[in-house]
């Protein structure tokens, strides 16, 4: 197939990227800028941004079997239109041109967070619903832009793939900020310290998008459906985070702050930054991160098995 990637350059995006050319498909990224490392590889470039109609109109989208939407912000804190105008409009603006082209299938990286509240979430599966509440506008825009997805009516299978906490080579998310706290001192336990949760592996998630993309081909019933990924098992997130310090060779003699204290410091944090207007840095504690680091939030994967052969190729 001819693939189109948005974020082909990011994280996950550059291993779906990857995995695709492998698998024999013609690879297209779209994203703000070219990228002569994608280029070399062999991989088409297109630039646009996706919050701006108007950079769309300069593609032609009858070109294109397919479409791997990866492109989003992510993140705990920061401008709140940023969010909404790049997650949600984003995903609305591609989508409106997906829905009048030719392209028959359409994959949406969603994220677990889509359905994450206050409590607990063990060995959750995709029917638990949406909260009333979120506590972050990453969460809340790409809510929006899966419901939005799941509500068109298009001559186009629409499925949303959740990994969950994806790591590895390249991760600029989770591991560099956990050992950046560290260093600095500033990493302390959340709780009790036994919650689980689920990991991925993002070769994992990457092929995993391939694996639902090719199995849409197949089987025209795929559709409008969220899929769940994760490795094998939860993992004490705790535990998880010790042994990547091990691995960098940093203590993980830090302190401790109990679920309901550093909550309360989440929530007094936010109504100081928001009144005062900052935007950078983040607050040193939110009330999603006193959540994240203190709660079970993983999830069962039979539907992704069942329905699309979900396998986790490199173990955690």
């Amino acid at each position: 197939m001819k693939i189109l990637i948005t974020g082909g350059a990011g994280f996950l995006g550059s291993r779906i990227c990857d995995f695709a050319l492998s698998r024999g498909h013609e690879v297209i990224s779209l994203s703000r800028k070219t990228y002569p490392e994608l280029e070399k590889k062999g991989i088409t470039c297109l630039c646009a941004d996706l919050s701006n109609p108007n950079d769309l109109n300069n593609i032609n989208f009858n070109d294109f079997d397919a479409v791997i939407h990866t492109a989003a912000l992510a993140g705990v804190w920061g401008n709140s239109e940023d969010y909404w105008k790049i997650n949600f409009e984003g995903t609305k603006n591609l989508f409106g041109k997906v829905k009048n082209s030719h392209i028959k299938y359409f994959v949406y990286t969603s994220t677990p967070s889509v359905v994450f509240g206050k409590d607990d979430i063990s060995n959750g599966d995709e029917n638990t619903p949406y909260p009333s509440k979120y506590y972050t506008d990453y969460a809340a825009s790409k809510a929006a832009a899966e419901k939005y997805l799941f509500s068109e009516e298009a001559d186009v299978q629409v499925n949303a793939i959740r990994p969950h906490l994806i790591w590895g080579p390249g991760d600029p998310h989770l591991i560099p900020r956990l050992v950046a706290k560290a260093r600095a001192g500033k990493l302390k336990q959340v709780g009790y310290g036994d919650n689980l949760v689920d990991i991925i592996y993002v070769d994992n998630a990457a092929h995993a998008h391939l694996d639902l993309l090719e199995a849409m081909v197949n089987n025209s019933e795929l559709n409008k459906q969220a899929y769940f990924i994760g490795q094998d098992t939860p993992v004490k997130l705790w535990d998880f985070i010790n042994l990547i310090l091990g691995k960098y060779e940093i203590s993980s003699s830090y302190g401790h702050i109990s679920f309901k204290m550093a909550f309360s410091l989440g929530f007094i944090l936010e109504y100081i930054y928001k009144f005062l207007g900052i935007i950078s840095p983040e607050p040193p504690m939110t009330r999603f991160v006193a959540m994240q680091l203190a709660k079970n939030h993983y999830f069962s994967h039979d539907k992704a098995k069942k329905d699309f052969n979900y396998q986790v190729k490199v173990s955690t």
